[in-house]
């Protein structure tokens, strides 16, 4: 292992873990940040950027959206170019999004050392594009980072144990070091009149519920008659509301605000009584905050969060879910699975002897 690594980002989750350990990397080595594009969203983007202090992009491939075919085949051509230009030693991708995947393809391709940031997750739904970007990328990369023990077995049962690495998670790595600002600087409670534990939160973004009206229906209607609701609304969830004729019904029972950065969601979800989501990332926050959570799909690749008893999987029921946010509690006490907060300075520990 030589001193360059490039750092293969796309979208807001891909954002939140490469910024605990781009620092780290850059303590020892030249690091070069490809930017997809996938999310270019003020909101959804730049943002997280100025917010996490990750360093400007070197290169924007400006792909936008467009179907999961179109998308994830432009990165790869423009990822490519950018790889046989930069001639990089390794190439790290995080997560499960069409950046992740591309990313990892491309580099494999060209015979480049790939390291894969959150290994092993599988909800074991093929019908989800993230499960099988995931499944692709741990198979095609060289140095699997898990963050759970559960992942590192979901590898070991599909036969890949060569360069597999237990280290936790660098989510919580975020999370613990960026609470601690949001709680000085952000006043997003008192800017929409909120009290700390006396609202609920939601996120809706998957397409298996922005796509399928019968599902978004029934969430609509579930979150309209729960009532103190906080909506952050992903721009593409807006659009998918508009065009099936939920919108007005939306706005008219519950709290629905622009999407927030990075900070600012960190104090919602740890301020609200209760979380309802669609996003993996969102669930497994939810958890370390010692927030109940309950999930808007048929499966998760958190398996722990439901295992310890603080998260609840209600699909797109709408009397499921309207019981569980009234009924819910969780019973158990958490077991320590996402690591303590030090998964960035693991994982480049073992970046670093690799070399």
């Amino acid at each position: 292992m030589k001193d360059k690594i490039a750092s293969i980002v796309g979208a807001r989750p891909n954002f939140i873990k490469c910024a605990p350990l781009s620092r780290e990397i850059r303590k020892e080595f030249n690091e070069v940040i490809i930017h997809t594009g996938q999310h270019y969203d003020y909101e959804m983007n730049k943002v997280f950027f100025e917010e996490l202090n990750i360093p400007e992009p070197d290169y924007h491939l400006d792909v936008g959206s467009g179907s999961h075919g179109y998308q994830t085949g432009e990165m790869i051509k423009r990822i490519e170019e950018v790889l046989l230009k930069e001639e990089p030693d390794l190439v790290l991708v995080y997560g499960d999004t069409n950046s992740t995947i591309a990313g990892a393809l491309a580099a494999s391709k060209l015979h480049i050392t790939v390291a894969h940031i959150e290994s092993g997750l599988r909800s074991y739904d093929k019908s989800m594009p993230e499960e099988i970007n995931r499944i692709l990328t741990d198979h095609c990369s060289d140095i699997l980072f898990c963050p759970t023990e559960t992942s590192a077995d979901n590898l070991k049962r599909e036969g890949v144990m060569n360069g597999v690495h237990l280290t936790g998670d660098v989510m919580v790595d975020a999370l613990k070091e960026n609470i601690k600002i949001a709680e000085k600087k952000e006043r997003i409670l008192d800017e929409i009149d909120l009290k700390s534990k006396e609202y609920y939160l939601a996120t809706i973004h998957r397409a298996e519920n922005t796509d399928d009206f019968e599902r978004l229906e029934n969430i609509v209607d579930a979150f309209c008659e729960i009532g103190n609701l906080v909506f952050p609304c992903h721009p593409r969830t807006e659009k998918c509301l508009k065009g099936f004729g939920l919108w007005d019904r939306l706005v008219e029972n519950i709290r629905v605000v622009r999407p927030v950065g990075y900070l600012d969601m960190l104090v919602l979800e740890k301020n609200a009584m209760k979380i309802l989501t669609d996003s993996g990332g969102v669930q497994k926050e939810a958890y370390i905050f010692n927030v109940p959570c309950i999930t808007l799909r048929d499966n998760t690749e958190w398996v722990e969060t439901v295992e310890d008893g603080w998260n609840v999987l209600v699909g797109a029921d709408e009397g499921k879910i309207v019981r569980e946010a009234n009924e819910f509690k969780p019973g158990n006490k958490q077991r320590n699975v996402f690591g303590s907060g030090d998964a960035s300075e693991r994982i480049a520990k073992i970046v670093r002897e690799l070399r």
